[in-house]
C-alpha cells in the first residue's frame, strides 16, 4: 500500500460584511483554525467551527486546498 500524499488544506472563519458575499468585516479577526492533512480532517474541523457559531449568520468558515496552490511547476522543481 502506497502511503497516501498529504493533502493540506487549511481551516479559518470570520464574521463577513453581508451574507450574501465573501467580503470580511474585519481582517485582523479572522480566526485561524488550522492546517489539515486531509479534506476529511478538514471538514470535520470546519463542520465543529460552523456549528458552534450557527447563531450568528455572518460569521463563516472555509477550507482551502492548499496542496493544490502548492503543485509543483517540474520545469522548476524537483
Amino acid at each position: 500500500m502506497a502511503e497516501s500524499k498529504q493533502l493540506l488544506h487549511f481551516v479559518f472563519g470570520g464574521e463577513l460584511k453581508r451574507t450574501d458575499e465573501v467580503e470580511f468585516r474585519d481582517l485582523s479577526k479572522l480566526e485561524y483554525v488550522g492546517m489539515y492533512p486531509s479534506f476529511a480532517e478538514a471538514k470535520k474541523a470546519w463542520r465543529a467551527k460552523a456549528q458552534a457559531t450557527v447563531d450568528n449568520a455572518q460569521m463563516r468558515y472555509f477550507v482551502v486546498h492548499i496542496h493544490r496552490l502548492m503543485e509543483p511547476d517540474d520545469n522548476h522543481h524537483h
